[in-house]
């Protein structure tokens, strides 16, 4: 069993990173598990734990929905929460546009229920997280912050690639290693 995900990596641009950074300092004093900046990507579908034998047919459906899907641009657009206010879990970036992110999306979970992957029962919000949330100890600093940042805005981010990664889970952090790599039609 190998513990995967399907992913495009992008690479946000220097202002949104430093942006990045100087939230992480602010709130440098919460219990937040902030992506690492080299693993930033967006997870198009989470198939967790999965069956080896079933790596060369997902890999194979990937590679032919992005045959089939043009690259695409996305700016990363605000910063939000899931969880409510007062019980965040997620900080995450929003996508503009999120259509073509979010079409791509159905039809790889579409393509990925022949393997026993189920679709998502909620509706496709394509963001980019960017920490999960453990414990809060100033949740009004946490929200200032929140809020101060709800307008961020990256550079135009081009999608030129999907990649099948797995994730090794260590105690120091996550792994990625690319299992396949998937280039759009340009």
């Amino acid at each position: 069993m190998k513990r995967l995900f399907a992913a495009v990596k992008i690479e946000p641009g220097t202002a949104f990173m430093k942006t990045f950074r100087e939230l992480r300092t602010r709130l440098s004093s919460e219990k937040i598990k902030w992506v690492e900046e080299y693993n930033i990507h967006i997870t198009v579908k989470f198939f967790g734990e999965t069956d080896e034998s079933l790596i060369r047919g997902i890999s194979g459906s990937l590679g032919s929905i992005v045959l089939n899907t043009n690259g695409f641009d996305l700016r990363l657009s605000g910063i939000g929460i899931f969880g409510s206010r007062y019980d965040p879990r997620v900080v995450w970036a929003g996508i503009e546009p999120p259509e073509p992110l979010a079409s791509f999306m159905r039809s790889v979970q579409k393509e990925m229920e022949q393997y026993g992957f189920e679709s998502d029962r909620q509706n496709i919000v394509p963001h980019l997280t960017l920490g999960r949330i453990t414990f809060l100890k100033d949740k009004q600093l946490f929200r200032n912050v929140i809020d101060e940042n709800r307008e961020l805005q990256s550079e135009p981010v081009k999608v030129s690639e999907c990649i099948l990664f797995e994730s090794i889970l260590r105690r120091e952090g996550p792994q990625y290693l690319a299992l396949g790599k998937f280039p759009f039609r340009n």
